[in-house]
């Protein structure tokens, strides 16, 4: 399975015609939900507050949420707080759409201009769905990182969506889309695991009721704050907090 996930692309070639027509249709029909509304900074009152960023695509962003305070920022701080006892100082950076390309040239110079205790990085769907090559992926993944572990001592990372689970998406595409993602979440688990400091999570659990927004493809609030109680847990089981 893993050589098959690492020939991804070259397996949808078959299938082409009939992906591409599924994609066209889905971006024309799928609603466009707007970003979370700013501010997109924040803060909980506590001691010694940790400096949390989360970085990314649409999920940073907040898109399928109202605030950023419901979205992950907010969910995240909450949880860090009560896991630390600390206050926390919350701030979010990305773009519906960014890939792991966009996150290099548009936004990396900036947040690494700044020290961080802890970051939050969500990033590949957008890769996935534009069909990366994984070593195309793998480089912009270890840039990144390269630059966020230079100027914060922890840094999580999400697992890709579970594509398969999406009902929004019609088949051939939605296991195609699931199968390249796979490759490229491979691809990005070799580069985590050549960085002390980094962890990622494992695939999420199936998506509970309510966790998709409107649009069914991003996360509803309530999706968010499962979102970030899956993120905590799973890095203090793994000792990281």
């Amino acid at each position: 399975m893993n050589a098959f996930r690492r020939l991804s692309r070259v397996a949808m070639l078959p299938a082409a015609p009939v992906l591409v027509a599924q994609g066209r249709r889905l971006r024309r029909d799928t609603p466009r939900l707007p970003d979370a509304a700013q501010p997109w900074q924040g803060s909980l009152d506590g001691p010694d507050p940790l400096r949390l960023l989360v970085l990314g695509d649409s999920t940073a962003a907040g898109v399928g949420a109202a605030t950023q305070d419901d979205a992950l920022p907010g969910n995240l701080a909450r949880l860090l707080a009560e896991r630390t006892g600390r206050g926390v100082q919350w701030t979010a950076a990305g773009r519906n759409g960014a890939t792991t390309r966009d996150i290099v040239t548009d936004y990396l110079d900036t947040v690494a201009a700044q020290r961080w205790d802890v970051v939050f990085l969500t990033v590949g769907a957008n890769d996935a769905l534009g069909l990366r090559r994984r070593a195309s992926f793998a480089r912009d993944i270890r840039v990144i990182l390269n630059a966020l572990t230079a100027v914060s001592p922890l840094v999580l990372m999400s697992s890709l969506p579970a594509f398969f689970r999406f009902e929004l998406l019609p088949n051939p595409l939605r296991f195609n889309l699931y199968l390249h993602s796979r490759s490229l979440e491979d691809a990005a688990r070799s580069v985590v695991a050549t960085f002390d400091t980094v962890h990622m999570s494992p695939p999420p659990p199936p998506y509970t009721d309510g966790f998709f927004a409107t649009d069914l493809f991003h996360p509803s609030a309530l999706g968010y704050r499962d979102w970030a109680d899956f993120v905590i847990a799973d890095a203090a089981a793994n000792g990281v907090l």
